[in-house]
């Protein structure tokens, strides 16, 4: 019997489909499939697919003749590409062109949240993209939805689960003790935010309601890790304004961080299978969230959802959970036990397998 070959393609901007990629190449390499993975260069250093067993090629984030050349050869003679992302998708469809007999599986964890002629562009771009797939998987029903309207063949959901955040080793009070005593975090609640430092994440609405908590007493200390263009910015706002906020870039401990916090924050505009969620509800922190895009279909009843764009939504929320040590229980307690109806690794891998095994086995005429 010959081994399934398959490539992963991935654009390498989110974190939330690496850690995916980095849990399906483990798994399939695991149960006897060769996987190469097609990313830029840095997102192997920080994920580490040679360690699950994968192949690893690296190809830029670009669309030019040569990027596309170079992923094609890599696509060359296999049996499924996944892309990963409406931007690798973008690209794994040109590089396929031509090569009938190779089946495209698309997973789209987000979507393209541009306006104007950008937002036209990407929205021709996803309409070829879901064209050119086989099969398009979304994270959650909007994107399922979305893809269809699109002009999808076959969009299916597919609500991936990524690795268990991590735990601290050790006594855990006293990782928990250091972890806050770093971040200045001692004597006063602990509110933990993740992501790219970019338009769209609603940081501008956590500043607003970080003013409201600079009455509280003790203060809160609200802490965001992440990078991007938005960092300077922000930076400026926290300092002219006296918040009560620390950006602390991009950090290898997040999940370590986050089982110290007080409460989780997501003020996102849009999110479709969010990892702060799920690592939060897993950790039993409590969240507050945005009513956005996957997110209700995520969390259940088990996160405070406010609108998004709402800064007294957010504040109320926030000084009404730290005011409530029960009502932060009950939530960690509800998280926990939802997390525990999301698919584990192994039933998303097996999914993922079954559409390989669908694509790839010969048909019979009847």
């Amino acid at each position: 019997m010959t081994q399934l070959h398959t490539v992963q393609v991935l654009g390498g901007g989110s974190a939330g489909s690496s850690a995916h990629v980095r849990s399906l190449a483990a798994g399939l390499v695991a149960r006897g499939v060769r996987v190469t993975v097609c990313a830029p260069a840095h997102v192997e250093h920080d994920y580490d697919f040679l360690g699950a067993g994968a192949h690893f090629a690296p190809v830029p984030r670009r669309s030019d003749p040569a990027a596309v050349g170079a992923l094609r050869a890599v696509c060359t003679g296999a049996d499924v590409v996944h892309a990963h992302g409406l931007h690798a998708a973008w690209r794994a469809g040109l590089a396929l062109a031509g090569q009938r007999r190779v089946p495209l599986v698309v997973t789209w964890h987000t979507r393209a949240q541009a306006t104007g002629a950008r937002g036209r562009l990407l929205g021709l771009l996803e309409r070829r993209a879901v064209r050119a797939a086989a099969v398009v998987l979304g994270t959650s029903s909007e994107l399922v939805d979305r893809a269809r309207d699109r002009g999808a063949r076959d969009a299916r959901l597919s609500p991936v689960s990524v690795p268990g955040p991590r735990r601290p080793a050790g006594p855990y009070e006293s990782y928990e003790s250091k972890a806050r005593a770093e971040l200045g975090a001692v004597d006063r609640p602990l509110l933990m935010a993740v992501g790219r430092l970019e338009p769209g994440r609603g940081y501008a609405t956590l500043l607003d309601a970080a003013r409201d908590w600079l009455r509280l007493d003790p203060v809160p200390l609200v802490v965001i890790a992440g990078e991007g263009r938005e960092r300077g910015p922000l930076q400026r706002r926290i300092d002219a304004e006296g918040l009560p906020v620390r950006l602390v870039g991009r950090r290898d401990d997040v999940s370590e961080l986050l089982a110290a916090a007080d409460l989780a924050l997501l003020p996102s505009r849009w999110e479709a299978r969010s990892l702060l969620a799920q690592e939060a509800l897993c950790l039993g922190v409590p969240l507050v969230a945005t009513r956005v895009g996957g997110v209700p279909e995520l969390v259940g009843d088990a996160a405070e959802l406010v609108p998004y764009g709402d800064p007294a939504a957010l504040a109320g929320a926030v000084t009404g959970l730290l005011a409530d040590p029960d009502r932060r229980r009950r939530l960690a307690a509800a998280g926990r036990a939802q997390a525990a109806t999301w698919p584990t690794e192994d039933e998303t891998i097996a999914q993922v397998l079954s559409i390989y095994d669908e694509l790839t086995q010969p048909r019979t005429v009847a």
